[in-house]
């Protein structure tokens, strides 16, 4: 993190979902990774304060942190909650001084009584002739149960350190070791063996010119070296890209994971500059993939007409009705053009309309076609609230208001007209590899999550998420 002027902000109220960024206030720089305490979220930002959400997806002022300073991070050890920051440091003018300090806290809420942050103690310090600055810390607590920091910036070496996890303070006798280099806002994350080391390349602190993306390594040992996809080390620089500007969105930086469920994983960043918010620095919360092994960001669904497609057989998600055939002449096999061939009009609503039911029709997945009945549209609900996935959706056939609901018998059905109910809403995930999780905000008369499966390779129908088993998965396609 490079020296950030805290500009005030206006807190504008957002009232339309933002593709890759967060409703509500979401204006923070370098923002920690997200922490969930006592019912809600938080992030930490540069020059002190931070961000609080009840959902996930609407966020607002009110997350409090003592010492101000840069690039903060947290990590929940047990039942406390783990806090580093730098003070000072960044390399321009003229000085690489600076500290990373940590101190505790039982809670992240301010308004709880047990809310009082230990004082702070120096784990890293860097002088001005040194060639690594002390800022811009990323926390981790590894498998084994040790604990490790990693710092620095552009203007010299990434550098690792180990603490105790008990005390918040440097391993006695801990050397830091360098690790990478052309990267700052550093993190370690592990997974399936592997520690992934994530850095932000590029340009900081620029507003709408910054040139900030998210890139990263691995090794097996977390001592490193970190080598990229095509054998590159991060010692020289290497480094593969996670996340660069998007959506009219740029300056991906400062990255954070966190893992929801097994297959359901975010990626935090923030984006320094929005351009539809005025070029503001916004916290933004994207899908996180894995691919062949490496972390990628993935998209939000965006509001549409698909195809919803069931990974386990590849059928369509339809209304119940009637095939109502499609009247165009045939071209028998082997018979000579005699005229140039004319396109064939797709089937319309209101070829078939008139064929439904007028009440609530089931719900069946089967071969796709591109008709009437299995055109989804999906259009974000923003009064009804989001999660870490972004905004609920309510899902209706093309060109009618008869919506997709979830019912007391944990089936589905489509009724005629949306209401808002919380089983007409869902929350879409993309999961880990890609596909999809589909999930009704409540299911009238149940209490535990349930998700739109395949139980049949015609049979929708509701029940407990199983990352394994592609009857939980979903695709949608715009063909």
């Amino acid at each position: 993190m490079k020296p950030f002027s805290i500009l005030s902000l206006p807190l504008a109220l957002l009232a339309a979902p933002q593709a890759g960024a967060q409703v509500g206030e979401p204006f923070i720089h370098d923002p920690s990774t997200l922490a969930f305490c006592e019912g809600k979220y938080y992030t930490f930002g540069t020059g002190g304060g931070g961000l609080i959400s009840a959902d996930g997806w609407t966020w607002h002022r009110g997350a409090e942190r003592p010492g101000g300073g840069a690039a903060p991070d947290v990590i929940r050890i047990g039942d406390r909650y783990l806090v580093a920051y730098s003070a000072t440091g960044g390399g321009l003018g003229g000085t690489h001084r600076g500290q990373v300090l940590t101190m505790w806290n039982k809670t992240l809420d301010p308004q709880s009584p047990d809310f009082k942050f230990t004082e702070p103690i120096v784990v890293a310090e860097s002088a001005n002739d040194e060639d690594c600055d002390a800022i811009d810390a990323g926390l981790l607590l590894a498998p084994d149960g040790r604990l490790w920091l990693t710092y620095g910036t552009y203007f010299g070496f990434i550098r690792l350190v180990e603490l105790d996890p008990q005390t918040g303070a440097r391993k006695a006798g801990n050397e830091p070791i360098n690790i990478a280099i052309d990267c700052e806002a550093t993190v370690l994350i592990y997974r399936d063996g592997w520690y992934y080391l994530l850095g932000t390349h590029g340009t900081c602190c620029d507003g709408t010119n910054s040139t900030y993306n998210i890139v990263v390594g691995r090794s097996r040992n977390v001592l490193g070296p970190y080598i990229d996809n095509v054998g590159r080390s991060m010692l020289e620089g290497g480094g593969k890209m996670v996340v660069a500007a998007r959506h009219r969105k740029t300056g991906a930086g400062h990255f954070g994971r966190t893992v929801e469920a097994e297959g359901v994983e975010k990626m935090s960043f923030h984006w320094e500059a929005d351009f539809d918010l005025g070029g503001r620095s916004v916290l933004a919360i994207l899908p996180l993939r894995w691919r062949n092994g490496w972390p990628e960001a993935g998209e939000p669904l965006r509001e549409g007409t698909y195809e919803i497609e069931s990974e386990r057989r590849g059928y369509s998600l339809e209304l119940a009705v009637d095939f109502v055939r499609i009247q165009a002449a045939r071209q028998m096999f082997g018979q000579r053009d005699t005229v140039p061939p004319a396109p064939i009009a797709s089937q319309r609503l209101s070829d078939v309309v008139a064929t439904w039911p007028a009440g609530r029709i089931p719900v069946r997945i089967g071969d796709y076609m591109f008709r009437p009945h299995q055109r989804w549209t999906l259009t974000a609900v923003p009064e009804a609230g989001g999660t870490l996935a972004g905004p609920y959706f309510k899902i209706t056939i093309e060109g009618t208001h008869r919506a997709l609901a979830a019912t007391e018998e944990a089936e589905v059905e489509s009724v005629p007209e949306f209401t808002g109910a919380p089983e007409q809403l869902w929350r879409i995930d993309q999961l880990t590899d890609g596909t999809y999780r589909i999930m009704p905000k409540r299911v009238p008369g149940h209490d535990e999550p349930l998700v739109l499966i395949s139980a049949g390779d015609c049979t929708p129908s509701l029940g407990a998420f199983d990352m394994q088993s592609d009857n939980c998965k979903w695709n949608f396609r715009d063909y």
